[in-house]
């Protein structure tokens, strides 16, 4: 499939139409969806309307925007107006959201066309997309191995060329995660960055919604166009959104890159040859390169799976079968909203919600809750630090390639372990990026980590460009 960069061009200069790159992208989901699960609905009739618009739009000479054309899939925990949104959760099955998630109105004004709604874990709680209620995501690289998670349908969407760019949300490594499983370039913004308007939230102190693409143009192009101070979003950052496109080729000469030991500890021997390579290759770019220690970042999951759990205790009392989604009826009120808690969450999400609401009890609060915020804040300090002797840190996004199905499923720490080294970055609220560098097992991809302070993603996605340039994806 084309670049998002090259549809954008080709349709607003005339030399293809977005309805024409639109009946490809439906054609591909139509090829592979049975098989591999990617999208629980496909909205054909409102995707040509919407290309027929941005045709009638060319054809009036005026000019669309970044994404002019491009089809986009869109993962299903953000709210599209009547269209079907459920977290991959039964307790959601069947609700159409009346209003839009900001990022949705964003791509809509570039000239994006959403082709649909994509599978995660079931609200975004997990590392393999396997936890969904409706059925597992297939690799496209390898249908006998997981696509990662918890926006695993989003990355297959792309890996799979349904789609040359996707929306997913990261929480604690889910657009990162799988975009190394997949072969993916992703994002995870700076918090605050993207507005979280109509992003159903997981863990609010934590989400944040980013792209997923085959190159790092893609994805700048896209971050660049959702990114941006919104009211609607108490916690977005009150500034326009950055230049990035301008700066993908600025390069890394002069920047000091540091190789984090912890960001490779416990990872497969190829995963970690791959991390090695990547840093010569900045290197050769003209980075200065250091190597750092930051053991703060074992606490990381630690703290992680206090916190989130917590803010999805929280989040998720919201579905009660009182106003929307699933009700199992029942005698009174009380058995009704367990009846209905019971039948509409899976099993993962029950464990998050059970291990929240422990850490959050009296008695377990400072215990629990409490603490993991200290190691939060000591996390936050070790960045700040590491920021003074550095500009980037590198090391690898997942601890192997793609695993395969079952593998971890019957372990929970197994599982929440693949986000070892995504999690120290939601955490702290700072940005960072995966990149595809070299294969491993079976020939399947590596994704290589860059992270970054706040606000430095036009930095990580030059950085990101020298390695794709290097891993002979010009």
């Amino acid at each position: 499939m084309k670049s998002a960069a090259q549809i954008a061009r080709e349709v607003q200069s005339g030399a293809t139409s977005a309805s024409v790159e639109l009946e490809a992208s439906l054609a591909a989901v139509r090829a592979r969806n049975e098989e591999l699960n990617v999208f629980l609905h496909v909205d054909e009739e409102g995707a040509r309307a919407a290309a027929s618009r941005i045709d009638d739009r060319v054809a009036r000479g005026e000019t669309v925007g970044p994404l002019a054309g491009v089809p986009i899939a869109i993962k299903d925990n953000l709210c599209q107006a009547g269209i079907p949104t459920t977290c991959s959760s039964r307790i959601l099955e069947g609700w159409r959201p009346p209003y839009n998630a900001t990022v949705i109105d964003r791509l809509v004004e570039a000239g994006a066309v959403p082709v649909g709604k994509t599978n995660l874990d079931e609200f975004a709680m997990g590392s393999s997309t396997e936890n969904s209620a409706f059925g597992p995501t297939r690799n496209p690289l390898d249908i006998t191995r997981v696509p990662g998670g918890s926006s695993g349908g989003s990355a297959a969407a792309v890996a799979a060329d349904m789609t040359p760019i996707a929306l997913g949300s990261d929480t604690g490594g889910s657009i990162r995660q799988p975009a190394a499983l997949c072969g993916l370039v992703g994002v995870k913004p700076s918090y605050g960055l993207v507005s979280r308007y109509g992003l159903i939230a997981f863990a609010s102190s934590l989400d944040q919604i980013g792209p997923l693409s085959k190159t790092v143009l893609d994805s700048a192009i896209l971050l660049e166009v959702i990114a941006g101070h919104d009211p609607m979003d108490s916690t977005s950052l009150p500034e326009p959104s950055p230049s990035l496109v301008a700066h993908v080729d600025d390069g890394v000469a002069g920047k000091r890159v540091a190789l984090v030991r912890e960001l490779v500890e416990g990872a497969d021997p190829d995963v970690v040859a791959s991390v090695e390579r990547a840093t010569v290759a900045l290197k050769d770019a003209g980075a200065t390169i250091i190597e750092l220690s930051i053991p703060e970042f074992r606490l990381g999951l630690s703290a992680y799976y206090l916190i989130a759990p917590a803010e999805a205790s929280s989040n998720l009392a919201r579905f009660d079968g009182v106003r929307y989604g699933l009700r199992v009826d029942a005698d009174d009120v009380t058995a009704m909203m367990e009846a209905t808690r019971t039948a509409g969450f899976g099993a993962e999400v029950k464990r998050r919600i059970m291990l929240g609401t422990y850490a959050l009890s009296a008695g377990y609060f400072d215990a629990y809750y409490g603490q993991a915020l200290k190691v939060r804040t000591q996390m936050i300090d070790a960045f700040h630090r590491a920021y003074q002797q550095a500009d980037l840190l590198i090391g690898a996004t997942a601890p192997s390639v793609a695993f395969e199905f079952g593998a971890k499923t019957s372990n929970p720490m197994a599982m929440y372990l693949s986000d070892v080294f995504t999690i120290p970055t939601n955490l702290a609220g700072e940005a960072a990026v995966s990149v595809p560098f070299g294969t491993g097992e079976a020939g399947l991809p590596i994704g290589v980590q860059l992270l970054g302070p706040g606000r430095s993603e036009a930095q990580l996605l030059a950085a990101a460009r020298v390695l794709e340039i290097a891993d002979g994806r010009p």
